[in-house]
């Protein structure tokens, strides 16, 4: 279980505003037109006090924050459909059992801990703009609020929440503002790896740290009547939201055990200050100066190996054992990340204006309420209080529909920003956050 989401802010220094908002697109014709418009409104919100606007978004945020966000929902949507709480022998007597084993190669290989961690960047990139315009006693003020966000989403809708982590993780983000670049890249590659050495602890010392968190899960199962026979058809049967809700407060205490078992707060502090990095020298806004062609293909190359390897790993229950599966985690997922990101930058910078770079962004501008989105309409879908299809799809059938989910997000985001200047869920996070009204009508 599994999730994630956010990001956004403006500038500082004036002087490199027209210069690094040009650099933004690459074509001659957006120079003159799309860049001109960025570098004027954020020269003049340099120095105010609202939120960031539609004109001063950068659209190769928006347009990352999309693509993950159709990675979250590959990643997800199995959970949704209940796939993954199937065991080996009822995964094997669904129809497209066969299929569905290549399938769950490709997730590993191609979807697993990669759009999280694109999800995890973009929110420290986010985090250096807001730092920037407003400084940290908003940002902190806005991790609050996300943390309330947070456990409403995992207590009442969705076990598998991420916000709540990114709220914690943003809070301890906010300690290392004033350290220097060497430090923070320091403190970032060790609390990436600081997993590794935990489960080799695990492995060769017997140190059980999630031991328990995994009984208290499984006391507070017992207590509501859920057991292994029928984990995986409870929420295809339920009938009744008190029924749902029971499963979702066994659920809250196996999400911490996930927490803590996988070592998941220091992964997404590590690359929260990545992403701060990245933000402070605001490399998304100078991609023609940083050679991205020169690091795809090595990086590829390094990545690529290295995922086949986990996915291996992860498909035929860690063979070389947990520290070594958690080693192959920490080389595999972030390179392949950076592959995206370089990938997806790259072919933006050659076809700056191909509208489906817009229509990628759509959702990304709305990522909270797309993700929350995403939980509501995977209940609708498989659980018992909608149409109940859980355990009856094959994990290809899910991603098939993750991907139409997907592009359904996109149509209804591109209909809503017609109208409106924020997703529902952002606008009331700004209201929140600022602690003022803001107009979500559209100019336009």
């Amino acid at each position: 279980m599994r999730k994630i989401i956010f990001g956004r802010r403006d500038c500082q220094i004036k002087k490199e505003e027209t210069m690094y908002n040009r650099v933004i697109v690459s074509s001659a014709r957006l120079q003159s037109e799309t860049a001109q418009e960025y570098t004027t409104e954020n020269e003049k919100a340099t120095n105010g006090t609202g939120p960031t606007s539609e004109k001063q978004r950068y659209l190769i945020l928006d347009l990352l924050r999309g693509f993950a966000l159709m990675g979250i929902a590959l990643a997800n949507f199995p959970e949704f459909g209940l796939w993954t709480f199937l065991c080996s022998e009822e995964q094997a007597a669904i129809a497209t059992a066969d299929i569905d084993k290549i399938v769950r190669y490709l997730q590993y290989l191609l979807v697993d801990g990669k759009f999280y961690t694109i999800f995890s960047l973009l929110f420290g990139i986010g985090f250096s703009l807001i730092l920037a315009r407003h400084g940290r006693r908003l940002f902190l003020r806005r991790m609050l609020i996300l943390v309330g966000i947070g456990v409403l989403h995992l207590m009442f809708i969705w076990s598998g929440d991420i916000l709540l982590l990114y709220a914690i993780g943003g809070l301890l983000l906010t300690l290392f503002v004033g350290l220097t670049d060497k430090m923070l890249l320091a403190i970032a590659l060790s609390l990436i790896l600081i997993p590794i050495g935990l489960d080799a602890l695990t492995e060769f010392c017997g140190f059980d740290f999630a031991a328990p968190f995994y009984q208290r899960w499984w006391s507070v199962a017992e207590a509501q009547g859920i057991n292994e026979e029928n984990f995986a058809s409870w929420l295809r049967d339920v009938h009744s939201y008190k029924e749902m809700f029971a499963f979702l407060l066994q659920g809250a205490c196996e999400r911490v055990w996930e927490f803590v078992e996988g070592h998941r707060l220091p992964k997404v502090v590590g690359l929260f200050i990545l992403g701060y990095l990245i933000g402070k020298h605001r490399l998304y806004a100078r991609l023609q100066d940083l050679h991205l062609k020169r690091l795809f293909w090595p990086l590829l190359l390094t990545a690529l190996p290295l995922s086949l390897l986990y996915a291996w790993s992860a498909t035929n229950g860690h063979p070389w054992g947990r520290t070594v599966h958690s080693l192959l985690y920490a080389v595999s997922v972030i390179p392949m990340a950076a592959v995206y990101i370089i990938g997806v930058c790259l072919i933006y910078l050659r076809c700056p204006d191909a509208s489906m770079f817009r229509w990628l962004a759509a959702p990304g501008r709305m990522a909270l309420t797309n993700y929350i989105s995403q939980s509501l309409i995977g209940i609708v879908l498989f659980y018992g209080l909608g149409f109940g299809l859980g355990t009856s799809l094959g994990l290809i059938h899910i991603e098939l529909t993750a991907l139409a989910v997907f592009i359904l997000q996109i149509l209804l985001s591109l209909l809503w920003l017609r109208y409106f200047r924020f997703g529902p869920l952002e606008w009331l996070w700004r209201l929140l956050t600022y602690g003022r009204y803001f107009p979500i009508y559209s100019d336009g």
